[in-house]
């Protein structure tokens, strides 16, 4: 390949072919390689793989999500392959001995196929319909379907060659959905209408460096179409009550200026990094959201940055980054008074989960460190007080307070403090000779955020 006089020659290029008989023995032979070295290996691989696949509790149950008069849950069973995505109908009080409603069994969905993924997964306002997703041939196209369930059947409407994005209006017939094009981009965005065949385009994106993606309004009043770049963003809007109506734009883009958006009332409440590198929150009218009318709410702060913003009847909520470490801020959208939620340990991970209801004083969100499994918390925005919902199951006896992190820090060339996140069993002597295992990773402002992992005990139990 030459590119600006620059000729570079990549002597595996022809590994690209999948179907050249050269390239299934030239893996076959890498692999029988790879056998043969491992050899001696074979019985400790056999001890490991059943300490990992012990600590794993195989029937188990997802933390159910409220919305409206229904609970939606996810449960896998031992020696099942894929979840099975249920509802139940009821409140908190009559939540176990209400009827389960199997909405989707995935096992059943992969069964006599070589590769599965479920992708979008939404019910329709009314909960009567299912709208959903599914990728068979793992090249992130997806085929969508729309089960009635109230009989258990599938309608006709099957759109193929489609991202993971959907979004239904208010009417129970109508929604939206994206389509990729050869580069598999999304980069049109369809009106589908319920028994109808012939759908039509609502937006057409045709600058390469951007992507679409639609979401909905914690106020379920909206839908989002999310334009991005690397560098640049525009969101147009639709009122879910208006599903042939026509998207508007929220703030045209501008060129190096990102910006998206939720909702409360008559206002938006846009983060944006106009003004502030690290992104600041400002509110906008929805009747004009033009920068002319803005109110800012959260200031841009220096060494911060505002990761994402969430608006409840009452309540903002914001996540944010200081040094790396995630926060997640409160504020009283009534009285003005703000605070940070506590978190218990030096080096950890925080984030804003599944919150489908508008009207409510409790915020769902996931907590877990390189010590504590994955929990999810019901917090309570006015009290302060939390409610463990759920735990990531641990078999065998783990205890965590044999184990200890902490939060050092590297000085690059540059000057600036990379943070390290450490985990090791208590009793570890630090002579610089046990094991280690280090990753890293930074690219695109994504941070890699500690997490436990049950299978990294194996490690740990032997001193690295």
């Amino acid at each position: 390949m030459t590119v600006h006089g620059d000729t570079r020659v990549d002597n595996y290029f022809w590994l690209r072919d999948r179907k050249n008989p050269d390239t299934i023995a030239y893996l076959e032979a890498e692999n029988r390689y790879t056998r043969e070295k491992m050899q001696h290996t074979q019985a400790l691989q056999a001890a490991l793989y059943a300490e990992m696949l012990g600590r794993i509790q195989q029937t188990d149950l997802s933390v159910p999500v409220k919305r409206d008069e229904y609970f939606y849950y996810t449960r896998t069973e031992e020696a099942k392959q894929y979840a099975i995505h249920c509802r139940k109908k009821g409140s908190p009080q009559t939540f176990q001995v209400a009827p389960e409603e199997v909405l989707i069994d995935c096992n059943l969905l992969s069964e006599g196929q070589n590769y599965f993924r479920l992708g979008r997964f939404i019910a329709s306002p009314n909960h009567r319909l299912l709208a959903y997703s599914v990728d068979f041939e793992g090249n992130e196209m997806y085929t969508i379907r729309v089960k009635d369930l109230d009989t258990g059947e599938l309608l006709a409407d099957e759109i193929p060659n489609t991202s993971n994005a959907l979004e239904w209006a208010h009417d129970n017939a109508t929604f939206f959905y994206t389509v990729l094009d050869e580069a598999l981009r999304p980069y049109k965005v369809f009106r589908h209408t319920l028994g109808v065949k012939e759908d039509s385009l609502v937006y057409h994106e045709p600058d390469e460096r951007f992507t679409l993606d639609l979401s909905s309004t914690c106020s379920r009043a909206y839908i989002f179409i999310n334009i991005n770049s690397s560098l640049t963003s525009e969101v147009r809007y639709l009122s879910k009550d208006q599903p042939d109506g026509d998207f508007r734009v929220l703030l045209p883009r501008v060129y190096q200026t990102e910006y998206d958006a939720t909702h409360r009332g008559s206002s938006f409440f846009i983060r944006t990094n106009d003004g502030a590198k690290g992104f600041r929150v400002v509110e906008a009218p929805v009747a004009d959201p033009a920068k002319a009318n803005w109110k800012e709410i959260v200031p841009g702060r220096e060494g911060i940055t505002i990761a994402s913003v969430t608006a409840f009847r009452d309540h903002l909520v914001t996540e944010e980054r200081h040094r790396g470490l995630t926060q997640i801020c409160v504020r009283d959208l009534r009285t003005g008074e703000q605070h940070s939620i506590e978190f218990p340990e030096p080096v950890y991970s925080a984030e804003v989960r599944a919150n489908a209801e508008f009207n409510t004083k409790l915020l769902r969100y996931r907590y877990t460190s390189l010590v504590t499994p994955a929990s999810v918390y019901d917090y309570n925005m006015e009290s302060r007080e939390r409610e463990l919902k759920k735990q990531q199951p641990v078999l065998g006896g783990y205890d965590p307070r044999l184990y200890q992190s902490e939060r050092i820090y590297a000085v690059a060339p540059d000057g600036i403090e990379v943070p390290i996140s450490l985990v090791y069993k208590k009793g570890f002597v630090r002579d610089g000779r046990p094991p280690m295992l280090l990753y890293g990773y930074g690219s695109y402002g994504i941070s890699i955020d500690p997490a436990f992992s049950s299978d990294r005990l194996s490690l740990l139990d032997r001193g690295f």
